[in-house]
């Protein structure tokens, strides 16, 4: 995915005027080439700060002292959970059908039902 990645970024970042934009990754992704091309297109790097690794994280002080990267950090594990359900609950993980229209139809009718099991959750913490 690695070299996805900036494709993909540099296809979204060339399509005309738009708000500022980031990119979420796991700390794996924390590498200085990857940030450094995100920065290079104008993207804000929002990835798990890797401190363990030699040489330290790609992520500095520019990154990490704004609230939007602490919101990004703090949403990340909500986002990964969702998917995690829809893996293991959801059959998502080793799908069934063949074709990227019923595929789809699958991813959709999955998120309904993730939908529908937290909407008792969400009204009774009044979300």
């Amino acid at each position: 995915m690695l070299m996805t990645a900036p494709s993909k970024v540099f296809k979204a970042a060339n399509k005309g005027p738009r708000k500022r934009m980031s990119a979420g990754a796991d700390k794996a992704y924390d590498t200085f080439d990857l940030v450094s091309t995100l920065r290079a297109y104008g993207v804000r790097a929002h990835v798990a700060q890797n401190l363990k690794r030699a040489g330290g994280s790609a992520i500095d002080e520019r990154t990490s002292r704004h609230d939007s990267y602490r919101v990004s950090q703090r949403k990340r594990p909500l986002i990964e959970k969702a998917f995690g359900w829809m893996k293991q609950t959801g059959g998502m993980r080793k799908t069934k059908l063949r074709g990227l229209w019923k595929v789809g139809w699958q991813f959709v009718m999955t998120a309904a039902a993730l939908n529908l099991w937290r909407l008792p959750k969400l009204q009774a913490a009044g979300v």
